[in-house]
């Protein structure tokens, strides 16, 4: 693809979960992240994507800007030791691998749970910044616009999407299987953003579980989730107890340093056995709270995709999205090709429009008002077809990765300055 599109990739495949939290980025520091590209950088075509598994930058550049994205990601991080984190982060410095690996990420291919739906969403968010920001181009705006019908056409035509096979249900899963010995388990759910309120559905739909305890910070959007889910609603200042009485504890808190440390753990007396599932990034319970006795401790990579039939239908889907997404990313090089020649058709409608102009005023001086409407409307009309045949030729041209030669004929033919049009 002839355009400078290009990639810096953070994520689980390479980076454990001890370094995808360090670089982590909230909305806030991902608008703030995108000012910086912009403006201080001057890079266009930006996308800032930061989930739980990644945090990533797409950028247009003619040259190399990884080392430069890492180096401000480190800045906004307070990281000044984000160099040694370079070996962990992939480089898509090829338009046609960013473009690829965009595609595979908002279809949920490359997904610790493949075909999670929470990804698609967080794109389109993504993307609502680098508008918002003024910082997203022509070929960002029809990269994600494709992107975004992709993702209709691969929910409308495949199973892909079928079952509930996301990270939220993953998590359910882990939780039946944690707890298959215990009878009646009581479950807390500590934290109700996107994560921990499709957790609380899930556990609801679940006729594993009916001893369902929820708090968040703010008791709004809890009662909401209570009410809409017949689930137990704790105040946060009551949490302690809360904790004392729960099994397992499902913690998706957003905050920048554990909330569950091993102190307060330790304050809980545990006497048996104490289950914490931290789906946070950065983790929201400390690493040596499983030091607590009778407390075992799953974070977001333990949380591995399930042999579920949900799961299998998705995976045999798999071909047909690739094969949907290749049909889409053919449709966006042909685009982008036609927009590398668009300097040349410019050139020849100007040049075509100075020769008709130049006709017309040789005999619109000897002809009457109405004759004057006729010349320009047939000059008109003979010039849109010579054009329109000529643009149709250089399309197809482009197609067949054979418009250079078409370009230089052009050119020559309507005798266009060479500057400004496609090598």
């Amino acid at each position: 693809m002839s355009h400078p599109f290009k990639a810096v990739s953070l994520s689980f495949k390479k980076a454990p979960l001890a370094i995808r939290e360090l670089l982590s980025l909230d909305e806030a520091a991902c608008r703030r992240f995108l000012h910086t590209l912009h403006h201080d950088l001057g890079l266009s075509d930006l996308l800032v994507l930061s989930t739980c598994n990644r945090t990533e930058v797409y950028y247009a550049a003619e040259d190399d800007r990884s080392r430069e994205i890492i180096l401000a990601l480190g800045d906004l991080k307070g990281r000044s030791d984000v160099g040694s984190f370079l070996p962990y982060f992939d480089l898509l410095l090829e338009a046609d691998a960013a473009t690829q690996h965009l595609f595979e990420v908002a279809m949920g291919l490359d997904a610790q749970v493949v075909g999670d739906l929470q990804i698609s969403n967080q794109v389109k968010l993504a993307y609502q910044w680098a508008a918002d920001a003024d910082a997203a181009g022509p070929f960002l705006h029809r990269l994600l616009h494709t992107v975004f019908f992709t993702n209709k056409r691969v929910q409308t035509e495949t199973s892909f999407r079928d079952g509930a096979a996301s990270v939220s249900y993953a998590a359910l899963e882990l939780v039946e299987e944690l707890t298959a010995d215990v009878a009646n388990p009581r479950v807390l759910v500590v934290g109700l953003g996107e994560i921990g309120a499709d957790v609380c559905r899930h556990l609801a739909a679940s006729k594993s579980f009916s001893d369902i305890t929820i708090c968040n910070r703010t008791r709004g959007k809890a009662e909401e989730l209570a009410a809409e889910c017949g689930m137990r609603l704790v105040d946060f200042e009551d949490l302690v107890p809360a904790l004392k009485e729960a099994d397992v504890i499902i913690s998706s808190i957003n905050r920048a340093e554990p909330f569950f440390t091993r102190e307060l753990v330790d304050n809980l007396d545990v006497l048996s056995f104490k289950f914490f599932v931290d789906l946070s990034v950065p983790r929201s319970i400390a690493a040596d709270v499983e030091l607590v006795p009778g407390v075992l401790v799953y974070n977001i990579d333990a949380i591995q995709s399930k042999a579920s039939a949900a799961l299998q239908t998705r995976l045999a889907a798999v071909p047909q999205v690739r094969a949907i997404i290749a049909e889409s990313i053919a449709g966006l090089q042909d685009w982008a090709k036609e927009m590398m020649v668009s300097p040349l058709i410019q050139k020849m409608k100007a040049s075509l429009e100075a020769l008709r102009q130049e006709e017309l005023e040789r005999y619109q001086k000897k002809a009457t008002p109405a004759e004057s409407k006729l010349l320009d409307e047939a000059t008109r009309s003979l010039m849109q077809k010579i054009l329109k045949q000529h643009v149709l030729q250089l399309k197809a041209a482009c197609k067949r990765d054979d418009d250079g030669q078409m370009v230089e004929l052009l050119a020559e033919l309507f005798d266009l300055e060479k500057s400004g049009l496609p090598a």
